[in-house]
């Protein structure tokens, strides 16, 4: 609750807060302070002929466990940082009890990935407790993006595959885990729509897929001239280096359909990986490196 635009809120919050505590302990007084009657009262309820809803005042006991709910409201919004902007008097956050947690397991655990950074990452990848580890990494902080099995999605990378965005060395992968990485396609509109068709059909034809033969010519053309060859290479073979895709293999980030083709050429894509170092540390990042890599065929990983 520190991110009020102006104190207006922050006292907002703190009325409306004090104020509904406050309410519920009027409306107990005043239910307790009724005088009592002998009378039998009732709601004017009436089932079944002769069954009716009687209006008796709660028992004393119930009432004062409302009591003290109310006052334990009140002390712990003195305590906890519940009204507005102010902390409490025990300073207690959630992400400081948070960061508590996280380092009294990381110092549980720091023995053992100790250990796991003296080995290598190929040793690593084959220790079956240390690969298991490295799952366990995997499924808590990267199945989200790239499945639970490592062949990702539409728009998130296979990692089980022999094809690489940025490098399939070790260090490349460390580097891509710990740093993230920040891929673009910048937008080809203003090519015109018949160029772009003809650019898509170029590209289908690179990795075998059936195109337009005319526009394929035309596409080979445009390959050149419209500025494709700066990040995908002559060869199209793509550039590690810039995180281009080859594009004479038949791996598809997000389809090869022309129409996909062509939306990627129109309006560009814009890919991120988050950077994973500081959260994770070197020693996590260690594991998960090693993990990835025995997922399938990158170099490392012979």
């Amino acid at each position: 609750m520190n991110d009020f635009v102006n104190q207006f809120w922050n006292w907002y919050v703190i009325l409306l807060v004090l104020l509904g505590i406050l309410a519920c302990g009027v409306l107990l007084w005043s239910q307790d302070a009724a005088p009592a009657s002998s009378k039998v009262d009732t709601t004017g309820h009436v089932w079944d002929e002769t069954l009716e809803e009687y209006n008796n005042p709660l028992p004393k006991w119930w009432m004062w466990l409302f009591y003290v709910t109310v006052i334990f409201s009140l002390i712990y919004c003195f305590l906890y940082p519940t009204l507005g902007s102010y902390q409490g008097l025990l300073g207690w956050s959630s992400t400081g009890q948070l960061a508590k947690e996280v380092a009294k397991a990381d110092e549980q655990t720091k023995p053992l990935y100790e250990k796991y950074r003296k080995m290598d990452f190929k040793a690593l990848a084959a220790d079956k407790e240390g690969n298991e580890t490295g799952k366990r990494l995997y499924l808590t902080y990267c199945m989200q993006c790239h499945g639970a099995d490592g062949r990702g999605s539409k728009g998130f990378p296979n990692l089980t595959d022999n094809d690489w965005l940025w490098g399939g060395q070790p260090e490349q992968i460390v580097e891509t885990i710990s740093n993230g990485r920040v891929g673009m396609m910048p937008s080809h509109a203003h090519l015109g729509a018949e160029t772009i068709k003809d650019l898509a059909n170029y590209v289908r034809s690179l990795s075998g897929l059936p195109a337009d033969s005319v526009r394929v010519a035309k596409g080979h053309e445009a390959f050149a001239t419209a500025g494709c060859t700066g990040c995908h290479g002559v060869d199209a073979k793509g550039n590690q280096a810039l995180g281009a895709p080859n594009l004479t293999d038949k791996i598809w980030l997000y389809g090869s359909s022309e129409a996909t083709i062509i939306e990627t050429i129109t309006k560009g894509r814009n890919n991120q990986m988050p950077a994973w170092k500081e959260f994770l540390g070197d020693d996590k990042v260690h594991v998960l490196t090693a993990y990835v890599l025995s997922l399938g065929t990158a170099p490392g990983s012979n």
